[in-house]
């Protein structure tokens, strides 16, 4: 079991925001729907469903994200829980579901392909 790594320690914000993919543009927009990142955390964002995975970039504190699809992954343990659940949140773009306060355990949205 791995823990996905955040920072709880202030510091700059380091995000930079990469363009969604056609299709999650249009699911946000159709919704509208973001999820809050756990308060005092800024949670990588990686290429795929692990810790193993490129982190792209780290969001900033106080962020809230869609969630376009959900894919089972590493095991991770943060302020939710423990899940297995990683949240698409742009096209090639992932977060521990460990991290996002969805209002309720397992699945919130269709499954990734």
């Amino acid at each position: 079991m791995s823990v996905e790594e955040s920072t709880r320690e202030p510091a700059a914000a380091e995000a930079v925001d990469g363009p969604a993919g056609t299709a999650a543009v249009a699911a946000e927009a159709a919704t509208g729907t973001r999820y809050p990142i756990a308060p005092g955390y800024r949670v990588n964002v990686r290429t795929g469903p692990g810790t193993g995975y490129r982190i792209v970039r780290t969001l900033p504190y106080d962020q809230k994200i869609p969630i376009y699809c959900q894919k089972p992954g590493e095991w991770v343990t943060g302020p939710y829980g423990t899940s297995n659940l990683w949240d698409n949140i742009a096209n090639g773009q992932f977060v521990a579901d460990a991290y996002v306060y969805t209002g309720r355990d397992g699945y919130i949205a269709p499954r990734c392909d």
